[in-house]
């Protein structure tokens, strides 16, 4: 075993507790609705149809299940590396660093994925204007705030959930009474049988339709991250635990139920969002331009949030060591900015993308981000496994325990390793493995190189080696390391 927890969460150091209780369950609750769902679940439709609702019932399952195990690890630590912190103190130092960076380049596409929604959605309203421009506008605006302080970033991102959460309960119950009161031609629960049945592409549609509904969830797991600047990070991620879930299952599950009985399945693909074409076939006068402006919120809330957890992540790995030292230094206001710009890289990668493949750069920056959402998933379930059999042995009682968390450690894990090889037999996400697991290999070999570098200066120079605090800098004052 690694260092001391309590030695990681020294080391993690100087960034301030100002999360309120209320701020961390929006948090929790918004960080899972994002571009997942309003524009993901267009390519989900695309896999399985109708079925589309039990790939996500599915993808829902193992989101609770990791939720469950999360929640146990941070309710006994809270730091903001996390889940990295807890795989390098329970299972190994390769562990936590293969986390940590394997996060970090997820979400750092991943934002790229929002902000090239962003520009998409923006053609809404403005066709000729050329998508780079929203994308640069919104990147700087959503940079400046994260570079603030983490108030100024829950602040934001507890209005940005707010709007999106009002807006699914609003489209809930519309949705609801175009269903069952306003007899609507052409509206109804006939549509999952139409064009091919509620299967129509038999059960791999379906399950290669969770691959993306991982990717709708995917953000779910910042609650632990938050909790290291929370200011009762215990009582927070009890309660998001006990809230967060049931809602994302009910707006996640509720909502495509009723887009797909309103909008039958060849009218959603052939529209942007899922959600614009159910407003646009309802006809009420000016609900698609509402819509189109929520689904941007929550893209530019998605981005918001990751943004902030890719920064929490370089500064964990550059405070153990794994990072150059300057990326762990931290501003008087609590915000570790360096790390901020080089997590702002995912912007101008799908910048890039954008501009060489604007028809395609959504599904492939999807699919390049996919192998760390789920290799990060699945060391979550293995390093619980590690955490709970480490507290059997030592006779430690848990503050908080969730009943059959362990079971569902074990079937979780299972299933994101059937999920992970299932990316191979669908072109739309065979670079999710060829990209991952080289990518993988070649950060282990810098591991293991790093590590050999180390000890030999070590050697030669007693005092030399590797250092677990970033040295001051006169133009960024690290702040004491009190919380």
């Amino acid at each position: 075993m690694a260092d001391s927890f309590e030695k990681i969460q020294q080391r993690e150091g100087g960034l301030k507790r100002q999360l309120t209780g209320r701020q961390m369950s929006m948090i929790a609750l918004g960080g899972a609705i994002g571009t997942g769902l309003f524009l993901g679940s267009k390519f989900a439709i695309g896999f399985a149809g109708p079925s589309v609702i039990i790939s996500y019932a599915i993808g829902g399952l193992i989101a609770l299940m990791l939720m469950a195990s999360l929640s146990e690890m941070t309710v006994e630590h809270s730091t903001s590396g996390s889940f990295g912190a807890y795989a390098e103190h329970y299972i190994s130092p390769l562990a936590g660093y293969l986390v940590r960076y394997m996060y970090w380049s997820c979400i750092v596409l991943a934002v790229g994925t929002e902000v090239t929604a962003v520009g998409e959605y923006m053609q809404f309203w403005f066709p000729t204007a050329p998508p780079l421009v929203w994308v640069v506008l919104f990147s700087a605006v959503l940079i400046g705030v994260n570079a603030l302080n983490v108030k100024a970033f829950g602040t934001l991102e507890y209005w940005f959930s707010s709007i999106k959460v009002f807006a699914i309960v609003g489209f809930v119950l519309l949705g609801a009474y175009v269903v069952f009161g306003s007899h609507k031609s052409g509206v109804g629960f006939h549509n999952y049988t139409t064009g091919g049945g509620f299967f129509p592409n038999g059960f791999s549609g379906m399950w290669f339709a969770v691959i993306v509904s991982i990717f709708s969830y995917l953000s779910i797991e910042m609650i632990a991250v938050a909790a290291g600047e929370a200011k009762n990070p215990e009582q927070a991620v009890k309660k998001a635990f006990k809230t967060t879930i049931v809602r994302l299952f009910l707006f996640y599950i509720l909502t495509l139920a009723l887009v797909l009985a309103i909008a039958p399945v060849s009218g959603i693909m052939a529209g942007s969002s899922p959600f614009v074409t159910v407003m646009q076939v309802i006809g009420i006068p000016g609900a698609d331009s509402v819509l189109n402006f929520v689904v941007i919120i929550a893209a530019l809330s998605a981005m918001n949030s990751q943004l902030y957890i890719s920064t929490r992540m370089m500064f964990s790995l550059s405070r153990g060591g794994d990072a150059p030292a300057f990326l762990g230094k931290v501003r008087p206001n609590g915000t570790p900015l360096n790390a901020l710009i080089v997590s702002s890289v995912g912007i101008a990668i799908a910048a890039v993308t954008y501009a060489v493949f604007p028809a395609t750069a959504f599904t492939l920056m999807m699919a390049l981000s996919m192998f760390g959402a789920m290799f990060t998933w699945f060391m979550i379930f293995v390093t619980h496994w590690f955490f709970r059999r480490h507290a059997a042995r030592t006779g430690r009682t848990l503050s908080f325990k969730v009943p059959l968390s362990r079971v569902g450690t074990v079937v979780g894990a299972l299933l994101m390793l059937a999920i992970m090889v299932s990316t191979l037999f669908t072109e739309a996400f065979q670079m999710t493995l060829i990209f991952g697991m080289p990518a993988t290999a070649l950060v282990t070999a810098i591991y293991f190189i790093r590590r050999r570098v180390q000890a030999r200066r070590a050697n030669r120079s007693p005092g030399e080696g590797r250092r677990s605090e970033p040295d001051n800098a006169p133009d960024m004052p690290l702040v004491d390391a009190k919380r």
